[in-house]
Order: C-alpha cells, then structure tokens, then sequence
C-alpha cells in the first residue's frame, strides 16, 4: 500500500533561527512518519522582513530563516507572507493564504505531490489553510492546540472565521479533552473532534546521571525548575514570587521571551538574586539534564493545551506541580505523576512545592507513569484519520482555475 502523502502547514515549526519554535508540530509529525505509511512535506510559513539588522529587533530574525532545510530528515519549505504587526490580526488569515498559495503552486510545478493537508494552530493557520484546500481541492485536518480555540474566538473577527474554518474542515483533533470541549462549544460536531493527546518520547527524554547534572549546574539544595517561553501566561512571575515563601528552596528558570528583563528586576526586588537563575533558552535536546537535576518541575501557566514540559520532566523521573487549568489534570492524574495546584497563586505554589518535597514520589515511578504516554498511540489515530479521508476513491470537487487533488496526485496540467 502506497504512502499516505500530506502537506504539513503551520506557521508554529522550528527553522534555522528558532529551532524550539513549535517543535511539539516537529515532534508529532516526526514519530507519525516514522511508521513508514505517511510522508510529509512541510511548509512552514514565516513573515516577510527586508533586514537581518539587530536594531529591529525580533522582527530580523525573520530574515535570517533559510528558505529551505532538511529537518530530521522532512524537506521544510519556509516561504515568506506579509505580516502586519499589532494590527495585522483579522487580515492575517488572508495574507498567509495568499503567500502560501503561491509557493505551494510553485512547489507542485517543481513535482510535489500530496493527499491532504495537516494543518496546525486555528488561526490564522487553519483558516489559511481550509481556503488552501478549497483552492487545491483536497482534504484538510486542523489540529487545535490551546489558545486558538480558548483566546483568540474571544476577538470577533478571529471567531467568526475560526468557526467557518471548523465547518469547513474535514475532521478537526484536539491535543486534551478539554480543547476538544472547547471545540464542540464554537460548533464542531462531536463525531469531527478527535482528541490525540500529545506524547512523550522516553528515549529522548530519560534521567542523566543526577549527580553530575547537579553539579553542572551548581545546584547543592533542593531545585524547582520552570520551563517555558518568559511571557505572562506562562506564570513564571508566580514561581519566582512563591520562592519566597520557600526558603529552602532554589529554582531555576530555563527559556527566553519579552519578558526576561522584567523577570530579572522580579528577582531583584523580591531580594532573590542568591536563589533564582535565568538560564536562557536551551537546546530542546540538553533539556534532560535540567530535568534530571531538579527536583521538580513547577509550571504556573494560565493557559495550556497540552504542556508537553509536564511529561518531558516525568520521563526523565522529576514530578510536576502544575496549575489546576484545563488539560492539566488530565496529564497529571496520580501521585506520582506530582500534584495539581489547588489554588493558581503563589501561596498555592508554595503550599504544593512544601507538601511534594515532604514526600516526593519514587522517580523510577515518575518514569514509569511517564511512559505511559508514548506516541504509539497518537500516530494510530493520525493514520487511521487520514486513511479514511483520501483512501476511498471518491471524487473531489473541481474548482474552477484551481490545481485539483487529481493535479496533485497525477501532475497532469
């Protein structure tokens, strides 16, 4: 049986420039593709900008993304779309559609050949790429993963369209129950939400030798990490502001974002310079050893899909505190997996740290609940999905002046 062939578009995909930007899309699609009955090519779209110049700050890394790489062996396409800043939100759907057509086109003269699209993130990724499909005449699968379907509906313009692109789509999966819920609310039909969680790879994501991580790391009391992008949802304020309530407690912070500058007068202010680090962004690949050494992980978010950094800490044998928010508990279901936050403050953080580090779970435990949670499964339902959109040899709807999914699968012009 031939290979299932999709076209794999989000924005949210890691390049040159940011290799931890979106690599929970990398990862997923990764391990599908590993069973050999799916290929992919990805087209990662990224803004236009003229200047590689530090003085613009984060808008010049744009620039410096390649326009084509090789990733763990997945061809990734990085065309350019217009982007608007602060005021770009309701046109930015159109105005990746549009940049993405064109190099789609171009990448189908040039031979490329696919069966469906995947597609990641609602908006404006899923609204894009449901006109795509319109436009080429194939299936498309959205996947929903957090704030595309708990935040931006709240705007009306992006909820208007999310809502079409949910009709429009052929079948729609949700990282957790609760995005797949959440769903439903904005107008999905039960029978089109199919909810794959993420998972976790135990070969990746393993303990180190302890010892040598801690002392690596110069950790000699008892360590919380938090890992994430240094943006206020993310919570790492609450984390910072609880150590004070801990004293005999460390905590170190690994990630990146607007928010590093505030975080460090946070610490200095709270007089905690001695006990909390910024570390940086770090290798997606290093994070084991940060995981290994800590004693536990700590994440404070206000929102999440799915947080992969829950089960990454677990494999490596660390137990979680987490914030009692949808899809969290859902990871975090016994004992020694950690404990689920009973109040989102930082006296709930603190209280939470005092009872887990009292009597913390056995790590090998941790492991073991850890692995629980591969991606075996996950890929199952993704093939099984896709199999039965473009197996049957039903005929698709001709657009005028489009390049069909007959154009695509024989190349005839």
């Amino acid at each position: 049986m031939d290979a299932i062939r999709l076209l794999t578009f989000s924005t949210l995909y890691p390049n040159n420039v940011q290799p931890n930007h979106g690599v929970f899309v990398e990862n997923r699609l990764r391990h599908l593709i590993a069973s050999h009955r799916v290929e992919s090519v990805v087209v990662a779209p990224v803004p236009y900008f003229p200047s590689t110049s530090a003085m613009f700050g984060g808008w010049s890394r744009y620039a410096r993304v390649t326009r084509h790489e090789l990733r763990h062996g997945l061809t990734v396409h990085h065309p350019r779309y217009a982007a608007i800043p602060r005021v770009g939100t309701p046109v930015a759907p159109f105005l990746l559609y549009r940049g993405a057509l064109r190099a789609i086109r171009g990448l189908m003269r040039e031979g490329l050949r696919f069966d469906a699209i995947d597609a990641h993130y609602l908006y404006p990724d899923g609204v894009a790429a449901t006109w795509l499909a319109q436009r080429l005449g194939c299936p498309v699968v959205l996947t929903a993963r957090g704030s595309d379907v708990t935040q931006l509906p709240d705007q009306r313009i992006p909820r208007l369209l999310i809502r079409r692109a949910i009709a429009r789509a052929d079948a729609l999966i949700a990282v957790s129950a609760a995005i797949g819920q959440a769903l439903t609310t904005l107008g999905a039909p039960d029978e089109k939400v199919h909810v794959l969680r993420n998972g976790v790879d135990c070969t990746i994501f393993r303990p180190v030798d302890r010892a040598a991580a801690r002392a690596a790391l110069g950790l000699t009391r008892t360590t919380l990490l938090s890992v994430g992008h240094l943006i206020p949802r993310k919570g790492h304020h609450l984390v910072v502001e609880a150590m004070a309530e801990l004293p005999d407690c460390d905590l170190v912070i690994v990630g990146d974002g607007p928010e590093r500058e505030a975080l460090r007068a946070l610490i200095a202010r709270c007089g905690l310079g001695g006990r909390v680090r910024l570390l940086g962004a770090q290798p997606h690949a290093d994070l084991p050893r940060f995981y290994t050494a800590a004693d536990a992980l700590v994440l404070a978010s206000s929102r999440e899909g799915w947080a992969n950094v829950l089960l990454e800490a677990m494999a490596c044998g660390t137990p979680v505190i987490a914030s009692n928010i949808p899809g969290n508990p859902e990871v975090v279901q016994r004992r020694e997996a950690g404990r689920i936050l009973r109040a989102n403050t930082l006296d709930g953080i603190a209280a939470a740290a005092r009872e887990l580090l009292a009597d913390p779970p056995d790590r090998a435990a941790t492991r073991a609940y850890a692995s629980g949670y591969s991606w075996d499964a996950t890929s199952a339902g993704q093939f099984a999905l896709f199999a039965g959109l473009v197996r049957p040899a039903a005929p698709r709807i001709r657009v005028p002046g489009a390049i069909t999914a007959h154009h695509a699968v024989s190349g005839a012009e």
